[in-house]
């Protein structure tokens, strides 16, 4: 599983800024404020995203996407809970693979990889073969809100 600690934390943070986010690192073995999951799980309250050093880079991209893909209205009061619908839970995961490519030791191979260790379940048993074969309802949706 690909951590936090693994990768450029400079280049997380300049991604999610791109998207008007702010990345708090949390120290570690201290709670993660707004983890859905619990620890080592990324956190989420307002428009910024808490991760410690061992949060698994595909939770801290996932919660991001949740992030990005919900109307500006609701970023400012959401606290730990984010999603929506299931569309939006869709597109916040097939964003987060699309993202992974923009971050250097990252990219959608090992972000699927990993979401699959983790534990995401998908209809044709795979992120890689729902991204590739099922989700173009997730590109619909990101397409119609500008974010595809």
């Amino acid at each position: 599983m690909l951590l936090l600690a693994d990768i450029d934390i400079l280049a997380v943070r300049e991604l999610l800024h791109r998207y008007d986010l702010n990345l708090e690192i949390v120290g570690d073995g201290l709670p993660i404020p707004g983890s859905y999951w619990g620890q080592p799980e990324a956190g989420l309250i307002g428009t910024t995203v808490f991760a410690r050093t061992d949060t698994p880079v595909h939770s801290l991209l996932h919660e991001a996407c949740h992030l990005i893909v919900m109307p500006a209205e609701r970023r400012t009061t959401v606290h730990t809970n984010a999603t929506d619908s299931i569309a939006e839970e869709d597109a916040a995961c097939y964003l987060q693979i699309v993202l992974a490519d923009a971050l250097p030791d990252v990219g959608s191979a090992r972000l699927m990889s990993d979401m699959d260790a983790w534990g995401y379940t998908f209809r044709l048993g795979s992120a890689r073969a729902w991204f590739e074969n099922d989700a173009s309802d997730a590109q619909a949706w990101l397409a119609r809100r500008g974010l595809a």
